[in-house]
């Protein structure tokens, strides 16, 4: 203080000084602003003195710094909003992205489902064309006097109607997919082996022959049977016809 006062006295004019740090022997700081003021006489101007005026300004200093601290916190507090900010829209564009794929894959599984509806109500009319197919099939085959077995290229029996039943006493259910050489009825199947193959290998187009047999009666017949081919549009053989009928034995 001892140079600004001096300064005072040589100029005679009003020192100020901000925020002059003191502490007491309480250990606390404290703030004052000082004014350095020279004394003058009123009338002959004569530099009576020096006047020091102190100004308590701690409260005033801590709420400066609380405001320092709280702008500080608020930038930083703005600073973490601009970041979540930032990470929102980003977020949202996520999810904007995702919407988008959700929309289109809709769109696709939409579609799917139009196309295998049309596909089901396809397979329906199919289904339904192949039941009045099979139906009409089973209607020729039941309305043969003559009985009616057809293979698959390996003996494996597909078809076996009624009039079959009727002459060898087996269901079609107890027959269906049995190998035909393997069946315990009456008929002797193996005298039909060498046929089969002859028609299977395109050797001949068809064979007649007539057997012995004995029917689901136990009455000893005359079998007449009669192999053809099973061909498909392109002429592949797809197995084997049989038609049989039933004679009575000569005597």
């Amino acid at each position: 203080m001892r140079s600004r006062i001096d300064h005072v006295h040589s100029n005679r004019r009003v020192i100020s000084l901000k925020d002059i740090e003191w502490s007491n022997t309480d250990r606390e700081t404290k703030y004052f602003d000082v004014q350095i003021m020279p004394l003058l006489h009123n009338s002959t101007d004569e530099l009576l003195g020096v006047k020091i005026v102190f100004t308590d300004v701690t409260r005033f200093k801590h709420l400066q710094q609380e405001l320092v601290n709280a702008n500080q916190e608020l930038e930083t507090a703005y600073e973490e909003l601009q970041s979540t900010n930032e990470e929102l829209e980003t977020t949202i564009e996520a999810l904007q992205s995702t919407v988008e794929e959700l929309e289109t894959t809709n769109e696709e599984l939409q579609s799917t489902n139009e196309e295998l509806q049309t596909m089901n109500e396809e397979m329906r009319d199919s289904s339904d064309e192949l039941n009045r197919v099979n139906s009409f099939l089973e209607s020729i085959l039941t309305s043969l006097r003559s009985g009616v077995i057809v293979l698959s290229p390996e003996l494996h029996i597909l078809i076996w109607n009624y009039k079959a039943e009727d002459m060898w006493g087996l269901r079609f259910d107890e027959v269906f997919s049995k190998h035909f050489m393997s069946l315990d009825i009456g008929l002797p199947v193996e005298r039909l082996k060498q046929p089969f193959r002859a028609i299977l290998n395109s050797d001949i187009q068809n064979h007649e022959l007539t057997v012995n047999a004995r029917n689901r009666r136990g009455k000893s017949i005359e079998c007449q049977i009669i192999l053809t081919p099973l061909v498909n549009s392109t002429s592949k053989i797809e197995g084997i016809i049989l038609l049989m009928e039933e004679h009575e034995l000569k005597e």
